[in-house]
């Protein structure tokens, strides 16, 4: 199966290509998201990886694109650390994961080798669905050693998981909010193991994924013939999941004519495939999540008000990880012990400037951030400890990134000021600001801050910005 590297600067291009020929990969590559669509239309890519900021249009645009030509590709978006909300929001679009500049060699390749194994799991015949036989189950390339997810022992942590024991042993079908990354469909997944459907299916379908055209297939089914493109029979989620459990993932992406579909199934518990021709008993537990309000989206006409009735028996809130802190670091903790199976390195603690920087920062992107940030960390450590220097700038100067100059005027509050660190920040960031403006380009860089590529290299080492 093929990689599709989608960026406009050719140096970026070539040396993946190059690096990924060594592994054992064809590529295909396109400079623009206007030059990529003729390759997608032409090729099945299992997996995509594409620049968020292209000439001709954004990561949003090209992702849309990308799902409708083929649901089951995984996209890759490649972002700078700057951009990390942006991130967030492209995966709650349906993106594999997001990897940010610089670009280190080994975690490309790690997200690369677990979208293929995305993209060759039970999705070959169910695109955007991911099905657990078995709960706690592990896949390919996971340790069994250690279990797809811990628990917190925050309060907040508590309460979340007393809220599930409760409604887990009912039939309740069940809403749960929360935002980008706080763990939704594990939540969902341990109230399906607590409850008396736990040794059937656990289907996990990813709503943000699915076109129009492509909702009705995935969960009702079809049959061969039925359409252009149905070149086979299908088996539909909710039969899939019969017995079991189904959760939906991100539903108000949904249409409003799925949505009325999906109000039918639950009501009649039948289910007819397209261009099929006798309806199927089905005894399904919904579970749905959504990082907006359901009513917000009833209200705004976006959501049927009698599908909100019908899933609004039991509601969960997921908090974000800033409000658990006390979680933080347990989080962390089995995090790095992942990363380390996974990468085969001898990491086994945080430095405690380190504990003190992630117990601050805010975490946009909730647990997924945390473990990304881990799993870099642990690729860009020398010892058996993550030290501050692996950890990126805009986590270490979250503050001063995102905030203005005088927020602390503003506030009475005065912080200590290092002028060598304040150097190094401003020149870290005039850095990150012109590689970003000649999209990664080093010679173009070198030349705007007027140094040469080996002094800009220096600097790049200086602050852990690889440049492979």
């Amino acid at each position: 199966m093929k990689i599709l590297i989608i960026d406009d600067d050719a140096d970026t291009c070539m040396l993946l290509a190059r690096f990924f020929g060594k592994n054992g990969y064809q590529t295909d590559s396109a400079y623009s998201g206007s030059s990529a669509l003729p390759l997608l239309q032409k090729t099945k890519y299992g997996v995509v990886l594409c620049d968020f900021r292209l000439g001709d249009m954004d990561g949003f645009k090209m992702l849309e694109k990308i799902k409708e030509l083929n649901a089951r590709t995984q996209v890759i978006i490649i972002t700078g650390y700057s951009d990390i909300r942006t991130a967030v929001e492209v995966m709650k679009a349906g993106a594999f994961n997001y990897i940010t500049k610089p670009l280190l060699p080994d975690e490309v390749l790690m997200n690369v080798k677990q979208a293929f194994v995305a993209y060759n799991s039970d999705r070959e015949e169910m695109p955007g669905v991911d099905i657990k036989n078995k709960p706690g189950a592990t896949t390919s390339g996971k340790p069994a050693e250690l279990p797809d997810y811990i628990e917190g022992v925050s309060e907040e942590a508590s309460t979340l998981y007393r809220q599930i024991d409760l409604v887990a042993t009912t039939n309740y079908s069940i809403i749960i909010y929360g935002e980008s990354g706080t763990g939704k469909e594990a939540a969902a997944n341990r109230i399906h193991e607590k409850s008396p459907r736990h040794d059937e299916r656990f289907v996990a379908v990813d709503c943000g994924v699915l076109s129009k055209e492509l909702a009705a297939s995935e969960l009702l089914g079809h049959e061969k013939g039925s359409f252009t493109g149905a070149i086979s029979n299908k088996t539909g989620s909710f039969e899939y999941a019969n017995n079991g459990t189904l959760f939906l993932d991100e539903v108000t992406n949904l249409s409003y004519d799925i949505q009325a579909m999906l109000l039918r199934v639950l009501q009649e518990k039948k289910v007819r495939k397209i261009g099929g021709n006798r309806d199927i008993d089905v005894d399904v537990r919904i579970i749905v999540a959504s990082n907006e309000n359901l009513w917000e989206a009833v209200k705004s006409g976006r959501f049927r008000e009698d599908l909100y009735h019908r899933f609004n028996e039991f509601t969960i809130t997921i908090p974000p990880l800033r409000e658990r802190n006390v979680d933080i670091m347990l989080f962390a903790d089995f995090f790095l012990r992942k990363a380390c199976n996974e990468l085969n390195r001898t990491v086994h603690k945080f430095s405690p400037e380190v504990e003190s920087v992630f117990l601050k920062y805010a975490w946009p992107g909730n647990l997924r951030e945390l473990n990304n940030v881990i799993k870099r960390a642990a690729l860009l450590s020398q010892n058996d400890t993550i030290e501050l220097g692996t950890i990126p700038q805009e986590i270490i100067y979250s503050e001063r990134f995102n905030f203005p100059a005088d927020t602390n005027a503003q506030t009475g509050k005065h912080e200590e000021v290092n002028l060598k660190s304040a150097a190094m920040e401003a020149e870290y960031q005039l850095i990150c600001d012109t590689l970003k403006k000649v999209n990664y380009n080093k010679t173009k860089a070198a030349r705007i801050l007027n140094v040469d590529r080996k002094t800009l290299y220096n600097k790049m080492k200086q602050y852990n910005m690889a440049h492979e």
